[in-house]
């Protein structure tokens, strides 16, 4: 008897729960993401009756979130068509960076290099590292993942975790163990402008105008193209899709392609905005925009790009308020209130079960 009453209560809790989380809904979520900068955007008018250090914040965060939103970009999509984590996609961002580095050089840019010069050097150098970082990604689906598409989830995922540490240790034969500077070509720390005390270098201006045509093509790509309504029917329904004449095994094949297209890309952003590249970067990044991907909504692309933007920000204010060490703690309690009171992310899940 005293069983049954007890499991008669359960439903009522889990529904008491569930009424708590929708009296919090979007009002309150969106109280969360403010905390921080109301804080201390009130603590900076009390001290000098300026918002000029919590915008200059901002302002360097946006650059950082632009970076992470592209990485996050690819992580979604894989998510989205095949339900796997690629853990190796953080390094395939870093190699992209490596790759940029080693084509400076090859096209022999300098701080000294002219205008004309230096934009047409950027750009093919752009092409090549999202060339050859979508090329590497759709390798590593056709080798690592493509011949494990029945095997169990485990599978898939330790191969990813291998892979990772495969693209580390190319990177630390290429340029060895310790962060290695490159020459600040866009002099990404140079004022551009300042808007009441909030300075807006030539990275941050970098970083964001990159960022969001990419964004805004990859979208309209998916939404608008045959191949991307090819990768929507993919996610949705495999098999029907299958039957509906979609090859699946290109269609994933092209969604590894597109999200080392956007790490590509992320990887020349990042070279030029901080001047410095890593083997290690790819890791820290991964998780980063893994979170922001999670953060924002697994599978859903505007999600991606949210999740980044709002880690980069919290990641300058508190790097700038609080302390480093502290940082990744700050962000990480971030997203489990989040996934607490919002499952599925601050814009919805977009995967086969969300759908």
């Amino acid at each position: 008897m005293e069983a049954s009453t007890e499991a008669a209560r359960l439903p009522v809790r889990a529904n008491a729960w569930d009424r708590v989380r929708g009296y919090i809904g979007e009002y309150g979520l969106i109280a969360l993401l403010l905390v921080m900068p109301v804080v201390y955007g009130i603590q900076d008018l009390s001290d000098d009756g300026s918002l000029a250090r919590l915008g200059n914040n901002v302002v360097d965060g946006l650059s950082n979130g632009a970076i992470w939103a592209l990485v996050a970009l690819g992580y979604t999509l894989v998510y989205g068509i095949i339900e796997l984590i690629n853990f190796a996609h953080g390094d395939v961002f870093m190699l992209g960076s490596l790759v940029t580095a080693g084509f400076f050089g090859t096209l022999g840019l300098t701080a000294s290099t002219g205008v004309p010069g230096l934009v047409l050097g950027l750009l093919v150098t752009l092409l090549l590292a999202m060339v050859a970082c979508g090329s590497l990604n759709v390798m590593i689906e056709r080798v690592g993942y493509r011949p494990l598409r029945a095997a169990p989830r485990l599978a898939p995922l330790i191969t990813a975790v291998g892979f990772s540490f495969i693209l580390q240790n190319v990177g630390i034969l290429w340029i060895g163990g310790s962060p290695e500077g490159i020459p600040d070509l866009i002099r990404a720390q140079k004022e551009l402008f300042t808007v009441g005390g909030v300075i807006v270098s030539q990275g941050d201006l970098l970083a964001v105008a990159a960022t969001i045509p990419l964004v805004l093509l990859l979208t309209t790509f998916i939404a608008q193209s045959r191949l991307g309504r090819a990768m929507r029917a993919t996610a949705q329904d495999p098999e029907a899709a299958r039957l509906m004449g979609i090859n699946v095994d290109t269609t994933i094949s092209l969604t590894f392609l597109l999200g080392g297209l956007m790490a590509g890309a992320a990887g020349l952003i990042y070279a030029l905005y901080q001047t410095t590249i890593w083997y290690f970067q790819g890791f820290q990044a991964g998780l980063i925009a893994f979170t922001a991907a999670v953060m924002g909504g697994i599978g859903n692309l505007k999600g991606a790009v949210l999740g980044g933007f709002i880690i980069g920000i919290i990641q300058q204010i508190s790097d700038n308020r609080i302390g480093g060490e502290w940082t990744p703690a700050i962000v990480f309690s971030y997203l489990v209130l989040i996934m607490v009171f919002r499952p599925s992310g601050l814009l919805g899940e977009e995967t086969r079960e969300a759908g």
